[in-house]
């Protein structure tokens, strides 16, 4: 008997229709994250937490489960198929986002953000494996800065709809409309999202099978590199995203212009993301993933210079760490892309411990950044510094010393980038 979770709508999907969907999928765990943050003073008031830091946990464990899911999700798509796994992530990340809405204390909530940080980590998976289907090379970097530039609007958005909704409502119906989204994602996935993974890219569901993946994925030194280092640059932005109310709602004064100032900092790095988009396939991953982490360690010396003069202010502040996330928007996907590249055979085992090691490793460093907070921006600014330069030497250890190499020239001949796209 076929299985039902496998049966697609019989017309293919078209190449935007896709690109909106695998961007919808992602965003679901950004609006997670980026949405609560306006919420986090009450939450902690309504809840009783004493700790002014331990707000952060609300986003942090959530980060950190979601690190800790990524291991499982890929291993299982290889064997089922990518569709089934997506649908049953949607199914508990609609669960619990209901269940902590009804949440009576701290604790539960924050019981209720890991088991839905675990449980649905198959969103920030997957999409990954799906796109390597499909794509390879500079044209899998290019498609994924595409769809991270559609993705970007719920980072530039989510902090102004919670705080909509506290205008009218509760900070529990936050998580309602989380729910809702996740329910008309599901249904999206059901009716028009067809099954990617090949038939003979299938794998067995064999613990040997699964641990010669993960240490594949592991071990290749040409993805290690990029792996931890995107890692090390997603640890310094979640540092911001978990210190950023209190550093410059509350620090800087920014009170309720804080939505506005964070969509600003998403918006610059979806124009990173769209720029990359189109310049990436006439300068290579490489090159343009390594002048942006060059450029990055230099702003984040001049943020650790101002940090330490008395008096800094907020628009002293903001134009250097809105630069610093525009150049991680040129370094995300680029990096994503070749670390995946050797993988095809096994796109969703190395999606899920390239994943594993980004969420877990960043939340990890993000949690410690935000958790230094001492009332300046000190502490961020020393932890970008520290990023960026651990990145580059990850980066030099992949590439052997040599940065700006171009492996695939332009012109030259790919396998077909998009089959089963119009």
């Amino acid at each position: 008997m076929p299985n039902p979770f496998n049966q697609a709508a019989p017309e293919r999907i078209g190449p935007r229709e896709f690109i909106a969907l695998m961007a919808m999928l992602m965003s679901l765990q950004a609006l997670s994250i980026d949405a609560m943050l306006p919420a986090l003073g009450e939450i902690a008031a309504d809840l009783k937490v004493s700790d002014p830091n331990d707000r952060q946990l609300v986003v942090g464990l959530f980060l950190l489960g979601s690190g800790i899911g990524s291991l499982l999700p890929g291993a299982l798509a290889d064997r089922y198929g990518r569709r089934p796994v997506l649908l049953v992530s949607l199914a508990c990340y609609i669960a619990m986002a209901v269940a902590s809405a009804l949440v009576q204390d701290f604790t539960a909530l924050l019981a209720c953000r890991v088991i839905q940080a675990i449980s649905s980590a198959g969103l920030a998976v997957l999409p990954g494996a799906i796109i390597r289907d499909r794509f390879e090379g500079d044209r899998m970097a290019r498609m994924m800065s595409t769809i991270t530039v559609v993705f970007m609007i719920v980072p530039m958005i989510a902090p102004s709809y919670g705080q909509a909704v506290m205008q009218i409502a509760s900070w529990r119906w936050i998580f309602g409309g989380m729910a809702v989204m996740a329910l008309v994602a599901a249904l999206w996935v059901w009716l028009r999202l067809p099954e990617t993974l090949r038939p003979e890219f299938r794998q067995e569901i064999r613990p040997a099978t699964i641990a010669g993946n993960m240490w594949l994925a592991a071990s290749n030194r040409q993805a290690l590199g990029y792996m931890i280092g995107g890692a090390m640059l997603t640890g310094a932005m979640f540092g911001y995203i978990n210190s950023s109310q209190q550093l410059v709602a509350e620090h800087f004064g920014a009170g309720d212009t804080f939505p506005l100032i964070f969509a600003a900092m998403a918006g610059g790095m979806a124009i990173a993301n769209f720029s990359n988009s189109r310049i990436v396939e006439r300068f290579g991953a490489r090159r343009v993933s390594h002048t942006a982490l060059l450029l990055f360690i230099a702003v984040s010396a001049v943020q650790v210079w101002q940090a330490f003069q008395p008096g800094e202010t907020l628009w002293q502040f903001l134009p250097l760490m809105a630069a610093n996330i525009c150049l991680i928007g040129f370094t995300g996907a680029n990096f994503g892309s070749i670390a995946l590249q050797p993988f095809a055979r096994m796109a969703g085992a190395a999606a899920s411990f390239q994943a594993f090691s980004r969420m877990a490793l960043g939340a990890l460093i993000g949690a410690w950044i935000g958790h230094a907070f001492d009332g300046s921006a000190r502490p961020l600014a020393l932890g970008l510094l520290g990023c960026g330069l651990s990145a580059l030497l990850l980066v030099l250890y992949s590439e052997r010393g040599r940065l700006f190499r171009r492996l695939i020239p332009p012109g030259q001949a790919r396998q077909n980038p998009d089959p089963g796209l119009r």
